[in-house]
C-alpha cells in the first residue's frame, strides 16, 4: 500500500496480482499533481485498474473522470449508484476545471456482498463495507491484512463526543467487528490499533 497526497485528501494506492485498486483522488483540477505523485512513489499510471471512492463528494472523486479517459475504471458498490453525479453541479459553477463527469457506463457496479470475490480476482484479500454515517453512500474497504480505508467516516477516537450519533456507533462497531490494525483517513493521519 501507498499513500499519495497531492492535494487536501489522502489517497491510497494498493497492489493486486491482477490490478491495482486506487481509493480515492482529490478535488478537479489535481490531475498534474496525481501524475507528480505517483511518479514519486514509483507507480506507473498503467498498474491502476480501478478506483474506488470512499464516497462522491467533490475532494474524493474530483479526477475520476479524467483516468477513466486513461483506460482506469470507477469501481462503484451498489449503494452509492444514486450518488454517483452529487458532485457535478459544483464541478460545473467553476468553468475553469472544465470538469467532465463520471461516465457510469464504463464503470463496474457491484454490491458491498460480492466485493470480497471481486477483490480477491484482482489479488487483493478484503472487502468493501456500507459505512453510511458521514453520507449515505460512505464506504469502507477492510484488508485482511488489518488495514482498513474509511474516507471521511469520523476518527474511532471521537466516538465519545457523539453519544447520540447510532450510525456512527454501528459503523464503528461494523468496523471493528474485523478487527483492524490500521485505520486511513482521508483527512487526517492513520491510527494504529493495538
Amino acid at each position: 500500500m501507498k499513500k499519495l497526497r497531492y492535494g487536501n485528501t489522502n489517497t491510497f494506492y494498493i497492489d493486486g496480482n491482477n490490478g491495482g485498486l486506487l481509493v480515492d483522488t482529490d478535488y478537479a483540477g489535481t490531475l498534474f499533481s496525481f501524475f507528480k505523485a505517483i511518479k514519486t512513489a514509483s507507480i506507473d499510471i498503467h498498474d491502476i485498474s480501478y478506483i474506488l471512492a470512499t464516497h462522491y463528494h467533490p475532494d474524493h472523486i474530483g479526477i475520476v473522470s479524467e483516468l477513466q479517459k486513461l483506460g482506469i475504471t470507477l469501481l462503484i458498490a451498489d449503494v452509492q449508484k444514486s450518488s454517483v453525479h452529487f458532485s457535478d453541479e459544483i464541478f460545473f459553477r467553476d468553468k475553469r476545471l472544465n470538469y467532465n463527469p463520471i461516465d457510469d457506463s464504463i464503470s463496474k457496479v457491484i454490491s458491498c456482498s460480492e466485493s470480497r470475490d471481486f477483490l480477491r480476482n484482482i489479488g487483493i484479500d478484503g472487502e468493501i463495507i456500507h459505512t453510511p454515517s458521514h453520507s449515505e453512500d460512505s464506504v469502507s474497504l477492510i484488508l485482511n491484512n488489518g488495514s482498513c480505508f474509511v474516507g471521511d467516516t469520523e476518527p474511532l477516537e471521537y466516538l465519545e463526543a457523539y453519544e447520540n450519533n447510532i450510525k456512527l456507533k454501528n459503523d464503528w462497531n461494523n468496523i471493528l467487528s474485523f478487527n483492524p490494525k490500521r485505520i486511513f483517513y482521508a483527512h487526517v493521519n492513520e491510527k494504529i490499533l493495538l
